[in-house]
Parts: C-alpha cells; structure tokens; sequence
C-alpha cells in the first residue's frame, strides 16, 4: 500500500511538474478592444471563461501559450493579473496591447518596452501625493531578456491612469516622469508581478498622438478602432519572435 501511495506521489508530482513547464508564458490582454482584436488574428481558438474573462491555450514554437483576457482598468488589471499567477502559475507573464503616445516623442504604431511603470491618478488630500504615486511606481527587471531584441522597440518608461491622457496634463507628465506613452492598466499589472517576483515583458503599440492641444482619436473612437486592430496584428505577428527569442537566452 505504501509503495502505491508512493507511485502515486510520484506521478502526481510530475503531472505538476510538466503542467508548470507547460505553462511557461501566459500572454495578458487588457482592453475589450484588444481581445476582439486577437480573437480575430486568432480565429478558431477554444475559449473558456474565467471569472475575469476568456482565456485559451495555444502552441507557439512548442510552448503551449496562455493567452488570457483581464479586462480594461487597473481594478481589474491588478486583480487578474494575480488570479493568473495564482492559477496558472507561468514563468512569464508578457502583456501585449495599446497605448497613446506623446506627440513629438514617439510615433504611430512605434512599440513600447516598458522599463518601468508609473500609476499617476493618485490624489491626496490629507499627504504627499508624490510619496504615495512613488510607491506605485515600479521599475521592471528586463535584465533576464537581454538587449539583442528580436523586433524594434522604444524601451522606456509607461505611466497609467484610469484614464486617456489628458492634453493640460501632457506637459507637466513629461516633467514629472519623463513620460512619452501612457495607458490604463501597466501599472497594475507590473506592481502585481513585481510583488510576486515573476518575470514581465509589457509590449504595447501606439495607436493615437496626444499633444498639448489635441487628441487625434478623441471623439473618434473608431479609429482607435482601427489602429488597435493594427497593433495588435503586429505585436501577435512578432509573439513567436519573442517567445524564440526569451527561450534561447543563457
């Protein structure tokens, strides 16, 4: 009897051990926009539900990939985010999705490599606003991934809100944080991996140009529409890349 629950130990051990090497990266998605976008590069895949949204496994260059969608917002970022760590357990979490770039800094459809990540909505009334935004702010350690990228990227820093980047606010973003992109859930996401010591690649493209007088996609969200569906293609198109690329570091 013993020698059978010591089989069967050993099996289950391996089970789990295999399971966990299978789950190596799990690809976070964010904005519902984003998803739709996916789900169309990636037609005829067999989504299931989670409580935070619809996820599926699919194999890229033999790794049997998690691409999971979290939903928009840092409320639901930050709380997937763990949900996906805690369930799945991946080695990688690699976040691929939008963001709007400062016009003059950077360009449409340039790719962001996020160094750091900066929540910047955060208001006190009875504090320091600046204490309390600093300690939300996280610096990622890209030092597992090497500099030989396998696609072009601005490696620098996101910030995030629970909102579009504001045109008042674009000039004193640029002096505070150096900031040339901002989107809603990085901060989330890479404060939550941080804590969790888990390796993180955010990936995001940028669809629109904000300036201190005007928005391009503001009021036309159809063509935030578009150039996320662009986006999106691109980063997918440049997953196994990626993928190849982290497997065969040292």
């Amino acid at each position: 009897m013993r020698k059978l629950i010591l089989i069967f130990t050993i099996l289950a051990l391996i089970f789990t051990s295999s399971c966990v090497r299978k789950n190596r990266y799990a690809v976070i998605v964010s904005a519902n926009m984003e998803w739709k976008a996916l789900k169309k590069f990636y037609p005829n895949e067999n989504c299931q539900k989670s409580p935070w949204g619809e996820y599926f496994y699919k194999k890229i260059n033999d790794q049997n990939v998690l691409f999971f969608h979290e939903g928009w917002g840092k409320v639901a970022a930050a709380g997937a985010t763990q949900y996906v760590i805690d369930t799945y357990k991946p080695e990688i979490i690699i976040n691929l999705g939008t963001c709007g770039g400062f016009e003059g800094e950077v360009k449409q459809f340039d790719i962001i490599l996020a160094d750091k990540t900066v929540i910047y909505d955060i208001s006190e009334a009875m504090g320091d606003s600046k204490e309390a935004i600093a300690d939300y702010t996280t610096q990622i350690d890209l030092t597992w991934l090497g500099s030989n990228f396998p696609s072009k990227v601005i490696k620098t820093v996101l910030i995030s809100a629970d909102r579009d980047l504001r045109i008042n606010e674009i000039e004193q973003l640029e002096k505070d944080y150096n900031a040339v992109a901002g989107d809603w859930e990085t901060g989330a996401i890479a404060y939550v991996a941080n804590r969790n010591n888990k390796k993180l690649l955010i990936l995001r493209g940028v669809t629109d140009l904000v300036s201190t007088q005007q928005g391009e996609a503001y009021g036309n969200f159809d063509l935030f529409v578009q150039r996320a569906d662009t986006v999106m293609q691109k980063l997918l198109t440049d997953l196994p890349k990626w993928i190849n690329y982290i497997d065969n570091q040292k």
